[in-house]
């Protein structure tokens, strides 16, 4: 990093202003990392001027002993010095839990990185965009906590996720896109959520792609983050998800036919903007051609 005319004299406020936050910087101070302005090392309190050249080594990261690592498939669609893209399957978690403590995605990147002979004190995956358990598609990662943050920086607008959704019913014409604007709530102490006056709002748009008799092939994208969202708004317009039994769905499909097709963002490093598309599964590309086939078509 150049240091132009215009930013902060002090290294640490000069590094905040670049998108690291001071959680990384005192974990830089802390924890064996370094700040090198112009190839010496410096403390944060170094006052810089115009064309210094600053480097940031980021510190070891705490390793959590009871986190596991899983040698099973890793689907990657992208991958850079900063971060990773991957394709996860349904079925799934993001992050590991009490109850699957032993494969996640996370455990997973652990394995990858092993394979490569990475120190895990300075590369350590920390999710940026998760799913559901039960949704497939892409999830993208930070490989280190300072690209955790500068991700985290750009707010949760900078990331367009684009969802297709097999749902049951079919739409009115007038009704082959729209917003739906309704807000969700957690239904007591289950992992339940319903539409609610009282809860936060949650925007979904949606598109048609297609319909058969008794079921359509729609588009979606969040608008907001809410925790079901979209299996929500489609059961409270009469369109559950096939597979969607949590939220009324009594069909055979083994899992909420949800899978996030279409990603994209700005890459925090270079600017550069991002935009990655994947194919839906196998399973729900099977679910469609059996109800095209079941209505003749």
């Amino acid at each position: 990093m150049i240091v132009a005319k215009n930013d902060p004299g002090q290294l640490s406020h000069f590094l905040l202003k670049k998108g690291f936050s001071r959680r990384a910087v005192n974990n830089c101070k802390n924890h064996g990392g370094m700040m090198l302005v112009n190839h010496h090392r410096r403390n944060g309190s170094y006052r810089l001027k115009e064309g210094d050249v600053v480097h940031f080594l980021m510190g070891q990261e705490p390793v959590n002993p009871w986190l596991k690592v899983s040698r099973r498939p890793l689907d990657i669609v992208e991958e850079t010095a900063d971060y990773l893209v991957i394709n996860k399957p349904a079925g799934l978690l993001s992050i590991p839990s009490g109850f699957h403590a032993e494969d996640a995605v996370i455990n997973r990147v652990l394995a990858y990185f092993e394979k490569q002979g990475v120190n895990p004190a300075y590369v350590k995956p920390h999710i940026v965009t998760r799913l559901d358990q039960d949704t497939s598609g892409l999830v993208l990662l930070g490989k280190n906590a300072i690209a955790h943050d500068r991700f985290s920086k750009l707010g949760k607008d900078a990331f367009i996720k684009k969802y297709h959704a097999i749902v049951h019913g079919n739409f009115a014409e007038g009704d082959l896109s729209g917003l739906i604007d309704k807000p969700l709530a957690r239904v007591g102490d289950t992992v339940k959520r319903e539409v609610n006056p009282k809860g936060q709002r949650a925007l979904t748009e949606y598109r048609v792609l297609n319909q058969v008799p008794g079921a359509s092939l729609v588009e979606l994208r969040l608008l907001t983050g809410r925790t079901h969202q979209i299996r929500i708004h489609m059961a409270s317009i009469g369109h559950v998800l096939y597979g969607d039994d949590l939220y009324g769905a009594r069909d055979a499909f083994a899992r909420q036919a949800l899978n996030c097709f279409y990603l994209a963002f700005p890459n925090p490093f270079s600017g550069e903007e991002r935009e990655i598309e994947i194919p839906d599964p196998g399973d729900m590309q099977g679910l469609w051609r059996q109800l095209k086939q079941e209505a003749g078509k």
